[in-house]
């Protein structure tokens, strides 16, 4: 399950000491133009894990009712969606966390990336990361998943034993 802001938009999106790209996307759900900030390898590598078959990328975020920008400003493909209602706030919140449950219910590998969401959830999440049954990266919201994490996902969706982080990255 793939947030938007704090994990692919991200104000120091780049990776080694590159410039983020950027794309501006229009938010129906709010009526404004937002500026995306992005690391391309992270869309590539995104794009990647879901056309090879290693999961089911999909979208966990604000921005599930506006995903077709996303996917058209980013150059992703359709892409399914946790939910498809414009959702802020708590309800968000409820929403991302029935979305992880779903998935773990189902007997599927969860793999959550959210930089909020998974630490409102930190309890839930450890059980289930514990039991083997998920992964869940909060990256630092102002720069987004990270090398390291994307690879610590490669490695989960390959079936390797990923150990607990000790710190960011």
């Amino acid at each position: 399950m793939l947030d938007v802001d704090g994990v692919i938009n991200a104000f120091r999106a780049g990776w080694w000491h590159t410039r983020p790209c950027v794309a501006q996307v229009w938010s129906t759900a709010d009526a404004y133009d937002y500026r995306i900030r992005y690391e391309r390898r992270l869309v590539d590598a995104i794009r990647a894990v879901h056309e090879e078959g290693l999961a089911e990328v999909t979208w966990c975020t604000t921005w599930c009712s506006d995903a077709d920008a996303l996917e058209d400003a980013l150059d992703l493909p359709a892409l399914p969606r946790a939910f498809t209602a414009p959702v802020k706030g708590t309800d968000a919140c409820e929403a991302k966390i029935a979305a992880a449950r779903r998935v773990v219910a189902s007997g599927r590998l969860l793999v959550w990336t959210d930089d909020v969401e998974v630490g409102h959830h930190a309890g839930e999440c450890a059980a289930w990361v514990e039991a083997g049954k998920a992964l869940v990266i909060a990256p630092d919201e102002s720069r987004g998943l990270r090398p390291g994490q994307v690879r610590r996902i490669q490695s989960f969706l390959a079936g390797k034993r990923v150990p607990p982080l000790r710190s960011a990255g």
